[in-house]
């Protein structure tokens, strides 16, 4: 079926869509296809496609220079990335652009499943859950800032008058940015999403839409598409979006927090009334839960950028809170912990920020608590309200750091490359990426340094 599509705030059923992507672009009357996967670090890349290639996309001969496109293990000398199309991510997407639709797709190499692509990696980490008779189901909620950059590159929010120091829920400054956040919300609704929910978040200029959860697969492809969604649209508006983790110094940053849940069928095992913790979970929970034992490793692909430890280092910020734990603990309904527990229906993951790849984040996930089940991890009972133990971990306090703990942590690290050295490869471009920041002079040391002796 088509997805239902909103016209003057009225549902409107459209018939059934034709299984081709060439026929289903037709019906949609769409005359090109953004053809999308994403790098180890979550850039976009794409291929506009127009309708008369479209059988020759679906039928995987659309390739690409993998070395060219980013971080996804290629090398100049390689074969060509094969951009396999998944048509049940197919939708079109008119309020980007007018007759353009948008399709998710697998890379492959040679005729296999590329081992190095984010999406390939996600879909064998649910596979090994299937293994097990289960599978996740996954909410997203994705922080931005809407900001300008004048012409010395200083950042502020697009809304001048959204200068508050708890800006948190602003009636204000969401009217302010009304038009904008109705078209986004107007989108989703279009895709079938279910938006339910747009409101200010804590620092100036920064906000958060919120949609339906669903099969982690739907949900990590959502992410990536209403990431370039919000950017497109802001960009009709002459503002710039921005998912970085930590953009202003004083501001709270942007998280990515998933809420996370266990099913067997149609069956939800996580939720048990008896729990004598008073958490309302499962054993089968608790031990998922057990994924804490990774939590610093779990950090690199949570947190995979420099910025990301300047927002997760900062003591404080305007409002009074980062929003960022800093140690690897679980409790009830509190926002200091690494893992929160609403009710007993799910778990939410609030260490991830802007600049995690929904893929990689939830491929980690995924992997660190299934080895909680394997292994009958018992987390012990839960923290108190920003409560932690001696013995829990402290999250890495850099990228430096989280690149370490993964190196350090065998079963993550084999489980995400599958024996292919993905684990490896990765933490060695993010010390790169670290080095490379490390080794550029800045402001700050020129401030500090340059008369200092």
């Amino acid at each position: 079926m088509t997805l239902p599509a909103f016209a003057g705030g009225d549902l409107v059923t459209l018939p059934t869509a034709p299984q081709s992507l060439r026929d289903r672009a037709l019906a949609d009357d769409v005359r090109f296809i953004l053809a999308v996967f994403v790098d180890l670090n979550g850039k976009p890349c794409a291929k506009l496609v127009p309708i008369s290639a479209a059988d020759e996309l679906e039928a995987g001969e659309l390739g690409f220079a993998g070395f060219a496109a980013g971080l996804i293990g290629q090398h100049p000398h390689d074969s060509d990335l094969i951009a396999v199309p998944d048509l049940d991510s197919y939708a079109p997407i008119p309020f980007v652009r007018e007759g353009l639709a948008i399709v998710h797709c697998d890379p492959y190499v040679d005729g296999e499943p590329w081992p190095y692509a984010p999406r390939v990696i996600l879909k064998r980490a649910l596979a090994r859950l299937a293994e097990r008779g289960l599978s996740a189901k996954v909410g997203a909620e994705v922080e931005y800032f809407l900001v300008d950059r004048d012409e010395s590159g200083r950042l502020s929010a697009a809304d001048a008058k959204d200068e508050g120091l708890r800006s948190c829920y602003d009636a204000r400054g969401v009217t302010r940015m009304y038009d904008h956040l109705a078209a986004v919300s107007d989108a989703m609704n279009a895709l079938g999403w279910g938006n339910y929910a747009n409101d200010h978040e804590d620092a100036p200029g920064q906000f958060e839409q919120n949609f339906a959860y669903d099969e982690a697969l739907v949900t990590a492809d959502r992410v990536i598409t209403l990431r370039y969604l919000i950017g497109m649209l802001a960009e009709q508006r002459g503002m710039t979006a921005t998912f970085m983790p930590k953009p202003f110094s004083d501001r709270a940053g942007n998280g990515l927090h998933f809420h996370l849940s266990l099913w067997d069928g149609g069956t939800p095992v996580f939720p048990d009334a008896s729990d004598g913790r008073g958490l309302g979970l499962s054993d089968v929970a608790y031990s998922f839960v057990g994924m804490l034992d990774h939590a610093p490793g779990l950090q690199l692909f949570l947190a995979p950028s420099v910025n990301s430890y300047k927002r997760r280092g900062a003591t404080t910020s305007a409002s009074g809170a980062t929003w960022s734990p800093k140690h690897a603990t679980y409790g009830g309904n509190d926002r200091t912990h690494f893992i929160r527990v609403p009710d007993g229906n799910r778990i939410e993951l609030r260490a991830a920020d802007g600049s995690a790849n929904p893929y990689l984040a939830l491929a980690a996930v995924v992997h660190a608590g299934l080895d909680g089940i394997e292994q009958g991890s018992d987390p012990g009972d839960p923290c108190g309200p920003g409560e932690f133990r001696e013995s829990s971990a402290v999250l890495p306090r850099t990228l430096l750091h989280a690149v370490q703990s993964l190196r350090d942590d065998a079963v993550l690290r084999e489980a995400i490359g599958a024996g292919r050295g993905v684990g490896e490869y990765f933490a060695d471009a993010k010390e790169d990426e670290f080095l490379g920041w490390h080794n550029t002079v800045t402001e700050w040391e020129l401030d500090r340094y340059l008369t200092a002796y």
